[in-house]
């Protein structure tokens, strides 16, 4: 009876270990729209139908409890949305250049059904790839024929030359032309600077001719990681400029350097790293302050030999450097019928999710990709539902970037079961009412601000009608608070007594 009691006992202990949730977690999920991978499901869908697959998306994450979606919007020097700059993306319609029909805007109705949602829109570019195939055809606007020059073919694939300060300038425009005609909430970058070494040498002996700023020959691969890191302080200073509350945001390969190659780097084996490769040094963007997020991509298990998802988990906690840190997960990997023993297990995500819990400088995840939600993960899908992400949770705020909380509400009016609210009135976009935290408790309960269990809803609306649950009328308290873009929170509202 004593051995019985004694395994109850851990049993519900390990349950409120497991079932904890944080108020404040980054919980994201890519949505790949290079070959169709996410969405849209093929080229060439009707306006109709492009839109009904993004809501239906957009239910599912919801659902699983996501405050976040990662949408890739230029694949290729390309455009998922209405651009003077690049033309429209082949695999909007089947041909480059074609904008949808009927017209519509995919980032704008994008951004509009996640902002209603609650969420994030992160928008996702490639800076360098230029064409996926150099055989694919190309736009008769595509800025490869006005600038040839500007271009490189490496393998199958074109890409811009990093080397040339022409193509950063333009990969600027970009990414200024979108932070200042769309509400998006950040800039995303993934690992794909300088592309990943093929047997041939990368073609841009030309640039380094050119551009090499005093860079010897030996010192190339020196001149190639300055090159990316110009077009990345670049792309922060123009993106603040424009909108201060825009985050920047870059997902790297999950390793920076091995330590056999450096002694700050990582006790893996990896066999491609970002500083060595891609000529990505990462954790010098986040130390100078230059990125506000990283989300290494660690799509490996725990325990791998040469690349353990735990150990890796611990060394880039310890290269935030004031920043925020996130970690991709690979949900993709997960399947009954897999190889590797590890990705057959259902609990590998979610002790995955657990590490990361444990691990205070690390504040969420990301899943790489949508499309794998909609099959068999093991009943992933359930332990989002149920237990990891079964309460609400908030984007972690910035405070390097604004940490003044807005100003309370002003009015609240109360009829009933129905409430009405009003922020109060600025002009300063960091300081504006961007969503409303409810939280209810039952009367004479100890509050807690800090505890997800006592949301009720996160919602943009400026007013709510509860419904009729109990048929005594059961009491219980309302609390309101206001929060800003960056998710600052502002003092809460005097408790309000509601009967349901």
């Amino acid at each position: 009876m004593r051995k019985f009691l004694f395994l109850f006992t851990c049993c519900s202990i390990l349950s409120v270990i497991l079932c904890a949730q944080p108020k404040y977690e980054f919980r994201a999920v890519w949505v790949a729209t290079v070959v169709n991978i996410d969405w849209p499901s093929k080229p060439g869908l009707n306006t109709e139908a492009q839109k009904r697959e993004i809501t239906d998306i957009l239910n599912l994450h919801e659902s699983l409890g996501m405050n976040a979606i990662i949408l890739q919007i230029r694949p290729a020097a390309d455009a998922f949305y209405h651009s003077e700059l690049e033309p429209w993306s082949r695999y909007l319609t089947g041909t480059q250049g074609q904008a949808p029909q009927p017209y519509y805007d995919p980032l704008s109705f994008w951004i509009s059904e996640c902002h209603k949602r609650g969420m994030e829109l992160h928008a996702w570019l490639n800076p360098y790839r230029v064409a996926q195939k150099f055989t694919d055809p190309l736009s008769t606007t595509h800025i490869a024929f006005k600038h040839p020059d500007w271009i490189l073919k490496y393998g199958e694939r074109l890409y811009f030359d990093p080397g040339l300060p022409q193509a950063r300038a333009f990969v600027t425009r970009v990414v200024q032309d979108i932070v200042k005609r769309y509400d998006v909430d950040a800039i995303h970058f993934d690992d794909y600077f300088y592309p990943y070494p093929l047997k041939e040498e990368f073609p841009d002996s030309t640039s380094f001719k050119l551009y090499n700023r005093g860079f010897s020959a030996e010192q190339k691969a020196d001149w190639r990681r300055e090159n990316v890191d110009i077009t990345i302080k670049m792309l922060n200073d123009s993106i603040k400029a424009i909108k201060p509350w825009v985050k920047f945001g870059i997902s790297p390969f999950g390793v920076w350097r091995n330590k056999s190659d450096d002694p700050l780097g990582s006790d893996t084996k990896a066999g491609s790293t970002n500083y060595d490769h891609l000529y990505a040094n990462i954790i010098k963007w986040q130390k100078e302050g230059w990125i506000d997020y990283t989300l290494p991509q660690l799509y490996w298990h725990i325990g791998h030999p040469a690349v353990d998802f735990k150990l890796l988990a611990n060394w880039w906690k310890n290269h935030a450097y004031g920043r925020a840190m996130y970690i991709g997960q690979a949900p993709y990997k997960v399947s009954a019928k897999s190889s590797t023993p590890e990705w057959t297990e259902a609990d590998q995500l979610p002790k995955q999710i657990q590490i990361l819990r444990a691990i205070p400088e690390i504040q969420g995840s990301s899943f790489y990709s949508s499309k794998w939600f909609k099959g068999d993960l093991l009943n992933f899908q359930d332990s989002l539902r149920l237990n990891y992400y079964k309460s609400k949770a908030l984007v972690p705020p910035m405070p390097w970037i604004d940490s003044k909380a807005p100003a309370p509400l002003v009015r609240i009016k109360k009829s009933g079961r129905k409430l009405k609210w009003s922020p109060a009135c600025t002009e300063n976009e960091m300081d504006k009412a961007w969503q409303y935290i409810l939280y209810l408790t039952e009367a004479g309960e100890d509050f807690d601000k800090n505890s997800s269990e006592n949301i009720y809803e996160i919602t943009k609306e400026q007013s709510i009608k509860f419904d009729r649950i109990n048929r005594k009328k059961k009491k219980y308290e309302l609390r309101i608070s206001v929060l800003d873009r960056l998710n600052n929170e502002s003092a809460l509202s005097a408790p309000i007594e509601i009967k349901r």
